[in-house]
C-alpha cells in the first residue's frame, strides 16, 4: 500500500520532530507559573523569554517585548484589528482590509461596525495582488488601522507589504499583516518593511497548535480584546502556556535555520506541481505566477467540484484542500477566488496543495497523475 501523501500543510502543519524533542521536558517534568518568583517560576519565565526573543529573531523585530504571546492567528488578528481600532478610535473611525483577507480580520472588523466605524475592503486583481491605487483612496487621515495579510493562505500570493506600509503611515494610521502563511517561508523584517503589527502563528512554523503571537511595534497602544491579570503586558491575560510557548519559539528559532534551503527544495517540488497540473485540459493556476509562496500551489478546474476533487484525492491517499479550512466546511464560493474575478461555478472548482518538511520531490508525479486521474473521472458523471 502507498504511503499517503499529505498537502494540506497551510490547515495544519505536522510538529518539528526537533520541536517535539525539545518541548517534550516541558511536558515530561513541571513547568511552573511565570508570575511566581521561586525557582520553578524563574526557569518557566526563562523559557518564555527566550520563546520571545527567538520569535522576535524571525520577524525582524529588535524588541523581544515587542512579541506577546497568544492562543493563535485568529485571537491575534482580533487582538490587532479591534484591540487596536477601539483603542486609537480618537484618531477617527475607519478600518481598512483588502477583499481577500482571512475570515479573522473580516469578520472582527465587521464586529466594528456595531461600534460605529466605517470598513472599507479594498479589491485585488486577478492574481489576488492588492490595487494600491484604490488603497490609496480607501485610506484617509481617519483610517485608524490599515490590515492586509503577507501573502494569501488560498492562492499564496505575496502582497506588496512596502508599498501597503508607505500608503498607510503617509496618512497617520496603523499597519496590520496577517503574516501566517508567509512567516518561516520567505523573510520578514517588520521594521524594515514598515509593519506596526503582525499575526503569526505556532502551528506554521512547525510548533504545535493553540499557539501564536502577535508583534506590536513600540509605540502603538492596544486595548485588549480579553480581560484579566497582566500578563502579555496585559493584552493576553491568563496563565502563559510555557509547553506552548517554549515550543513555538523553537520552532521559530528553526524556521529561520532552515528556511533558506527548505523554501528553495519545496519551490522546486511546488513548480512541478503546476506545471503538471496546469497541462491537464481546462486546469488554472489561481494567485501570482511569480510572487508566490514557495510550497503553495493552487489551481482551479471548470466543470468539477472542489469537494469531490478533495474527496476522490483522499481515496487515492492524498490530503489536499479546497479553499481556506476556516471556511470549506460552509460549502460556499471561497470569497477569495470570487474576489479576484471568478463567477460562482468557476469558484467552487478550486484545490489547494500545500507542500511541508516530509513531503519529497518524488511524490509530484504521483500527485499530478492522481489529480489527472480525479478530474477525468468526476467530469464523466459531473452533470454541469
Amino acid at each position: 500500500m502507498e504511503e499517503r501523501i499529505y498537502l494540506d500543510h497551510a490547515a495544519a502543519m505536522p510538529i518539528h520532530p526537533e520541536v517535539l524533542r525539545f518541548g517534550n521536558r516541558f511536558l515530561a517534568g513541571f513547568a511552573g507559573n511565570p508570575s511566581t518568583i521561586y525557582r520553578e517560576g524563574l526557569a518557566a519565565e526563562e523559557a518564555v523569554s527566550r520563546a520571545r526573543e527567538e520569535v522576535a529573531a524571525l520577524i525582524g523585530a529588535s524588541d523581544p517585548a515587542s512579541v506577546i504571546f497568544t492562543s493563535g492567528a485568529t485571537e491575534s488578528n482580533n487582538i490587532a484589528v479591534r484591540g487596536t481600532a477601539l483603542r486609537n478610535m480618537k484618531r477617527g473611525k475607519r478600518v481598512v482590509t483588502s477583499t481577500i483577507e482571512h475570515i479573522s480580520v473580516l469578520n472582527p472588523a465587521k464586529v466594528l461596525l456595531k461600534k460605529g466605524f466605517a470598513v472599507t475592503e479594498v479589491p485585488v486583481d486577478r492574481y489576488g495582488t492588492i490595487d494600491l491605487g484604490a488603497l490609496e483612496e480607501a485610506v484617509t487621515p481617519e483610517t485608524v488601522v490599515t490590515s492586509v495579510h503577507y501573502a494569501n493562505n488560498e492562492i499564496g500570493t505575496i502582497e506588496p507589504i512596502r508599498e501597503v506600509a508607505e500608503i498607510v503611515h503617509a496618512r497617520g494610521g496603523f499597519l496590520h499583516v496577517d503574516a501566517t502563511d508567509a512567516a518561516g517561508r520567505v523573510p520578514i523584517n517588520v521594521e524594515r518593511a514598515g509593519i506596526d503589527l503582525a499575526t503569526l502563528s505556532s502551528n506554521q512554523l512547525g510548533g504545535p497548535q493553540g499557539m501564536g503571537a502577535l508583534y506590536i511595534r513600540p509605540g502603538v497602544r492596544v486595548q485588549p480584546v480579553l480581560v484579566g491579570g497582566g500578563q502579555e503586558r496585559g493584552l493576553r491575560p491568563g496563565t502563559e502556556d510555557v509547553f506552548g510557548i517554549a515550543c513555538m519559539g523553537e520552532a521559530a528559532r528553526l524556521a529561520a535555520k532552515e528556511m533558506p534551503e527548505e523554501s528553495r527544495r519545496l519551490a522546486a517540488i511546488r513548480d512541478r506541481l503546476i506545471a503538471g497540473i496546469t497541462d491537464i485540459e481546462e486546469a488554472y493556476l489561481t494567485g501570482h505566477p511569480t510572487e508566490r509562496l514557495p510550497h503553495h500551489a493552487s489551481f482551479r478546474f471548470s466543470r468539477i467540484e472542489g469537494e469531490s476533487i478533495q474527496l476522490a484525492m483522499n481515496m487515492l491517499g492524498i490530503a489536499v484542500a479546497t479553499g481556506s479550512a476556516c471556511t470549506s466546511r460552509t460549502l460556499e464560493a471561497s470569497h477569495v477566488l470570487l474576489a479576484i474575478g471568478l463567477a460562482h461555478e468557476e469558484a467552487h472548482g478550486s484545490m489547494v496543495a500545500t507542500l511541508g518538511r516530509e513531503n519529497r520531490a518524488d511524490e509530484a508525479p504521483r500527485v499530478v497523475d492522481a489529480v489527472r486521474e480525479t478530474v477525468k473521472r468526476l467530469r464523466a458523471i459531473t452533470p454541469l
